[in-house]
């Protein structure tokens, strides 16, 4: 079964005013769930989830968010919302690979690219799309991540160079030389649901391997230290049972890899 590879977004205590902020940037946008920890929205049908986890990690450009436009009025529009109180990476203007282009870190810490590209071509159809930047001791590995991931994830293919798809998600993966105040880091990850024990237990030891690292409550880093959260999609609704929930909780606070029984039986 393919499921959507869902981008997950660190904030300290900002989660909901984020997603609230990118809903009036974005079209056919949609609040999903929010509680105190986590709230799940949707830009153009593409799932998003923001953690309130506090201070410990904070996004940074490694992982930034492109956002393909048809016309320079759109990528205008995107850009002017986008902007105000924004880090600007690099200026929006015209670039040899787009007629308009720009980088920017918002004000909740998320990184965009926002260009016009032709949408016939790739990943284009795809409004957004994640884009991981491999720099300091990664630099020159964004090809051979692109083959791990291809290979860890079934249904994938690599559409050129810097563009694959895993499960049918739309990525992008670059080199970028020079000294860069950041790497990859657990304030964006990527959650991956799981439905049964077997597919944890695959992608867990996958990704811990090779000097990939494990963390707690379903988090690990892979050999390229970006951040995975394997989990069981049963989990929200055990933790949506009142009479379950705490215990749940304090099952799952005690695994690094999540086990399924174990959880249930809590």
């Amino acid at each position: 079964m393919i499921n959507p590879i869902i981008p997950c977004l660190w904030f300290d205590g900002k989660a909901k005013a984020a997603a609230a902020f990118y809903g009036t940037i974005f079209p056919n946008s949609k609040l999903l769930s929010h509680n105190p920890m986590v709230t799940r929205w949707e830009l153009f049908g593409q799932e998003f989830m923001g953690i309130d986890g506090g201070p410990m990690f904070k996004p940074n450009p490694s992982i930034s968010f492109f956002v393909n436009c048809e016309s320079k009025e759109e990528a205008e529009s995107y850009w002017d919302k986008l902007s105000p109180e924004a880090n600007i990476l690099m200026a929006f203007g015209k670039y040899p690979w787009s007629e308009l282009y720009g980088f920017l870190q918002d004000q909740f810490g998320i990184s965009w690219q926002v260009l016009v590209v032709n949408p016939t071509q790739n990943l284009n159809k795809q409004k957004i799309v994640p884009s991981m930047m491999f720099v300091g001791d990664n630099f020159g590995k964004a090809s051979e991540a692109i083959k791990f991931y291809t290979s860890v994830f079934k249904h994938s293919s690599e559409l050129d160079p810097a563009q694959f798809l895993l499960d049918g998600n739309g990525f992008k993966a670059i080199d970028s030389p020079g000294n860069h105040a950041f790497t990859f880091n657990e304030g964006i990850s990527f959650v991956v649901n799981c439905h049964t024990q077997e597919q944890i237990d695959y992608y867990w030891n996958t990704f811990t391997k090779d000097g990939g690292k494990e963390s707690r409550c379903g988090w690990c880093k892979d050999k390229f230290g970006v951040s995975w959260q394997i989990v069981p999609s049963m989990l929200g609704q055990l933790m949506n049972d009142p009479a379950r929930r705490q215990k749940v909780m304090e099952a799952f606070m005690k695994m690094n890899k999540f086990d399924i029984q174990t959880l249930q039986n809590a």
